[in-house]
């Protein structure tokens, strides 16, 4: 007989494994974002001018945002084998707002370092806790409405992708369009938006929907089939709706220079918002990486599932050291602090001279060292969580 998974242990490794390896990969986008020569003067996924090194740098941490938010989905399915339905939507109503509050103070203050918040960015995070306080509601719906709804959202949301414009209105941008569209809130105060909040719902809603295959009585065999199975099929779906070129992208590929290139431009799927393709392929890669990985047990993954353990401490502390440590190389150049060049939006964004800045081989070198220096922190702090269970205010951080 297979073995099934304890939900009494309140973690399972396989997704605290996933979890972790995002959150590592993640790390490199914002250290190239901080610290590389073309960081913000070039796209790196622009296949006029991008190297195959630095498009699949940017093009690797696709997959970070969508995992941590299919998860997030997973984790409140599994938080609700061990909650009432009430307690379980307070839980994320409270925690959804936290989320917010901490999205505009304190990960805008560590992108930007400015004192004035002259400008409020909704990313990830608060695409995270808006999903959330919905979930507060969402969960009182029968499984199968919410899997309908969730399916919906993410089939259909890119029929939209001819309104575009935010011209459409500050709520559009809000719910679907996002793109960086900027809106000014009176007094010199801008709001940007990257992540419109409804396609990300509609991936956390799927992923809410995917914690029926780890609850106990589920066979473990059966869920590694489903798993392998369902996500080939999405890499399949991908390869055939991707080539025909007509829909689940609003950015078609086309055929380059070369075939390297070609292939570039046909995986260049679109993140702000998310699109139908680009979560195909990000989820479907997911998932078969779940069925293969989830008995797999050895020293490197007992260090990657502590990153796993603890991704919002991790997410906050990795943004600060960037930052400070940008800054202090800033100095070390021989610059001053009101020499820093503003960002698109006008503010000291990240200390950075226009034609100064590190090759990829240098930002390799800082993203592994500021993971490397960050495990013993989240180990530490893991283990603190993990011994003051009856301290509930852990649970928000």
């Amino acid at each position: 007989m297979s073995k099934s998974l304890n939900l009494s242990q309140k973690r399972i490794q396989s997704i605290d494994l996933l979890r972790g390896l995002v959150m590592i990969i993640m790390a490199l986008d914002h250290t190239r974002d901080f610290f590389h020569q073309q960081a913000f003067t070039g796209d790196p996924l622009d296949l006029a001018t991008t190297t195959p090194a630095l498009y699949f740098t940017r093009w690797i941490t696709h997959f970070c945002a969508p995992v941590f938010v299919f998860l997030s989905g997973t984790s409140i399915f599994l938080q609700g084998k061990r909650k009432t339905k009430n307690e379980l939507s307070a839980f994320l109503f409270k925690r959804g707002l936290w989320l917010i509050f901490i999205e505009l103070f304190i990960i805008g203050f560590a992108w930007t370092f400015d004192i004035t918040f002259k400008v409020f960015v909704l990313q990830v995070i608060w695409a995270i806790g808006i999903s959330m306080v919905l979930m507060g509601l969402i969960i009182r719906l029968p499984f199968k409405l919410i899997l309908a709804v969730g399916l919906m959202i993410v089939l259909g949301h890119n029929a939209f992708d001819s309104v575009r414009s935010t011209q459409q209105g500050f709520m559009w941008d809000l719910v679907r369009n996002g793109d960086f569209a900027t809106h000014a809130l009176g007094g010199g105060y801008q709001l940007v938006i990257i992540y419109p909040f409804l396609p990300w719902l509609g991936l956390m809603m799927l992923g809410y929907c995917l914690g029926k295959l780890y609850v106990p009585s589920f066979d473990a065999v059966k869920r590694k089939k489903i798993l392998i199975r369902t996500g080939l099929g999405l890499l399949l779906f991908f390869v055939l709706l991707r080539y025909a070129n007509v829909y689940g992208d609003p950015r078609p590929w086309s055929s380059q220079k070369d075939g390297l290139f070609t292939f570039l431009s046909f995986i260049n799927v679109h993140k702000y918002p998310p699109s139908l393709l680009y979560m195909c392929i990000t989820i479907g890669f997911a998932l078969i990486f779940l069925s293969l990985i989830e008995n797999t047990v050895n020293r490197i993954t007992k260090v990657i599932i502590v990153y796993g353990r603890v991704p919002f401490f991790y997410y906050v502390l990795h943004f600060y050291i960037l930052h400070i440590l940008c800054m202090i190389l800033f100095v070390a150049r021989g610059h001053a602090f009101g020499e820093a060049t503003p960002d698109i939006f006008g503010i000291p964004f990240h200390f950075m001279i226009a034609g100064e800045g590190y090759s990829l081989g240098i930002v390799y070198l800082i993203w592994i060292g500021i993971v490397i220096a960050l495990f013993p922190v989240c180990k530490w702090y893991d283990n603190y969580k993990t011994a003051h269970k009856e301290k509930k205010w852990l649970s928000y951080l």
